[in-house]
């Protein structure tokens, strides 16, 4: 009889996004935003880490804890095709696989040894919900890991268009200092789902605690509306 693996996560992310509308499409995207990787209790050991700081980039394996569920399908709707177009599901980045695991390549920005919780790594461009389970860490190589002349299906090219985003001061204002550039780079990113295209319609996000309301007009111009705490 085939035995089975167990896997158990290695650690959890904190970033500023407790939501996943929002999260960029992709690592990198982004690359302002910050998070920290922390490790769970028996997996706190600075041996493990030895030498991770001569590495530039990591890949990160996870888990799309909010997208657990019993049974899968076979193909899937990605929005980069609007919705309308089915794709098998190994030949796409969806959230909806029959294991909820996903990959995402983040840089690393420095390395705490000392601290309450442990070993903390600290990472940008990561696409990465807060509290996401993290079940391994790899090096990034470069000279392995790096296609650039790799074919790209259907998404040969981001699917992102800037936008330009209007924020008046006095709401920016409410921003802490440290996030105020990674929230304008994420709005300008357009945070809205891939097959939501209508303008003036609006939208609420929550962002390093905070509730942002925006909308996007007829121009390519997003308008924030509002911040809640």
């Amino acid at each position: 009889m085939e035995q089975m693996t167990t896997i158990t996560p290695i650690a959890h992310i904190q970033s500023p996004f407790p939501q996943k509308f929002g999260i960029p499409r992709q690592s990198n995207i982004v690359g302002g935003i910050t998070a920290t990787v922390v490790f769970e209790p028996e997996f706190r050991n600075a041996d493990a880490l030895r030498g991770i700081d001569e590495f530039d980039y990591l890949w990160l394996i996870w888990q799309f804890s909010e997208n657990l569920r019993q049974q899968w399908s076979p193909t899937v709707r990605p929005p980069r095709l609007g919705g309308n177009r089915r794709m098998g599901v190994f030949a796409t980045r969806s959230s909806f696989r029959p294991n909820a695991l996903a990959l995402s390549s983040v840089r690393l920005v420095d390395v705490r040894w000392q601290s309450p919780d442990g070993p903390l790594l600290f990472i940008a461009g990561a696409d990465l919900m807060d509290g996401t389970p993290i079940f391994d860490i790899k090096p990034y190589l470069p000279y392995t890991d790096a296609h650039p002349d790799a074919r790209s299906g259907f998404a040969p090219t981001p699917s992102n268009r800037l936008l330009d985003v209007h924020f008046p001061p006095e709401l920016l204002a409410k921003v802490d200092p440290e996030l105020r550039q990674p929230l304008l780079e994420t709005l300008a990113n357009d945070p809205r789902p891939s097959y939501h295209n209508s303008d003036n319609r609006e939208y609420g996000m929550t962002f390093g605690k905070k509730n942002i309301r925006f909308k996007v007009l007829e121009n390519s111009v997003l308008e924030v509306l509002s911040i809640d705490f």
